[in-house]
């Protein structure tokens, strides 16, 4: 039963790769964030926004000078959006790390839920630092960090509710 879960995950990770959109923006180009601009928090509180010093990253070792790069996506399902779907970016540790965070709107009322998060590499052609949940209630998931900071790549995450068929997924934008 895990074996067939893992292999649907990875395909439907792969699938939401058509979401991921074509234009790019680069990494290294344009000015990073100010330290004070950045969501590093000294809080290991979970956060919409994404914590990397929040229980859930520090298990992931993600670390914590990580911030956010690139924009949101969003899984939706049935038309209703139940996650976010962020890319992180640590020029300390030159990692990248996908991020999922579950709605409160569809926790109050989904039950137990299935849920993944890696990094695509378009340049690859690979998801990498993948990681999955299974039924879980919890909110925030992150991914292991991936050597991927020349690629470029957009955080993939999906939420398969208890009863669905197959997950609903999404991407971040795409960043080289």
């Amino acid at each position: 039963m895990r074996t067939r879960f893992v292999k649907t995950a990875i395909a439907a990770l792969t699938c939401a790769m058509v979401a991921v959109p074509a234009g790019a923006a680069y990494a290294g180009s344009g000015p990073a964030p100010k330290p004070s601009e950045r969501s590093i928090s000294k809080s290991t509180a979970p956060s919409a926004k994404g914590n990397p010093a929040s229980r859930a990253a520090q298990a992931a070792d993600v670390c914590e000078d990580a911030y956010q790069i690139g924009s949101t996506g969003y899984v939706k399902r049935s038309g209703v959006t139940i996650a976010s779907v962020k890319q992180f970016y640590s020029p300390d540790c030159q990692e990248n790390y996908g991020y999922v965070w579950v709605w409160e709107s569809f926790r109050k009322t989904a039950g137990d839920y299935d849920v993944t998060s890696a990094i695509y590499s378009s340049t690859q052609d690979e998801v990498l630092g993948g990681r999955s949940w299974l039924n879980t209630t919890g909110q925030e998931f992150w991914s292991y960090g991936t050597d991927t900071v020349s690629d470029c790549t957009a955080a993939v995450g999906s939420v398969r509710k208890a009863g669905d068929p197959t997950p609903n997924h999404a991407a971040s934008s795409k960043r080289c």
